[in-house]
């Protein structure tokens, strides 16, 4: 984890500007791991990330991550629940291959992205980049969710697995080694 981070670190000269964008649907129970992320990490008081780091709870809001992806964001790091095959709650720190990126995938993915009930991030991210957002590092902090069937899709389900629960401190402790290699926080003297 820190090799990646150190790469874009090192070559800054000015503090750096992190968003940590937190997806998904409260509605689809695992599904809302990254709110749930965000309500966590936005409620501590005690505990404020540097200037330039920002935290939003993007929900399905495809067009406003899209948005905000054009503030000039050195870094951004997704917080999703992602399924690949491990057990429930497992967490996954992922540098995705954003480099075929076309016009064509943004297009598209601009009239995807105004779906109400769901968000691809990297279609997103293809939609941001015809809106004039430039290349971003991009990381994924995902977690495993619990399976559900073809019909749970179709009911609601609030709340998390209790694996995925568990995870959320975890990937809390994740985002905050993220940041502190990142945005090193500069002692005032």
């Amino acid at each position: 984890m820190e090799e990646i981070v150190n790469k874009l670190s090192s070559a800054r000269r000015q503090p750096m500007r992190m968003l940590i964008a937190c997806i998904g649907n409260i509605f689809l129970g695992d599904d809302g791991f990254g709110v749930e992320v965000a309500q966590h990490l936005m409620s501590r008081g005690n505990h404020q990330y540097p200037q330039g780091v920002q935290v939003a709870d993007f929900g399905i809001r495809g067009i406003d991550l899209a948005y905000a992806l054009l503030d000039d964001y050195d870094m951004l790091v997704l917080v999703d629940a992602i399924p690949r095959g491990g057990s429930p709650g497992t967490l996954y720190l992922i540098e995705p291959d954003l480099s075929d990126m076309s016009p064509e995938k943004g297009v598209e993915a601009g009239r995807v992205a105004l779906d109400n009930h769901s968000m691809d991030p990297v279609k997103v991210l293809a939609y941001a980049r015809t809106l004039g957002a430039k290349p971003i590092h991009t990381l994924l902090v995902g977690c495993e969710p619990s399976p559900m069937g073809e019909s749970d899709y179709t009911e609601m389900q609030m709340g998390l697995s209790e694996p995925v629960q568990v995870a959320v401190a975890e990937a809390v402790k994740m985002i905050d080694s993220l940041v502190e290699q990142a945005v090193p926080v500069r002692s005032q003297g």
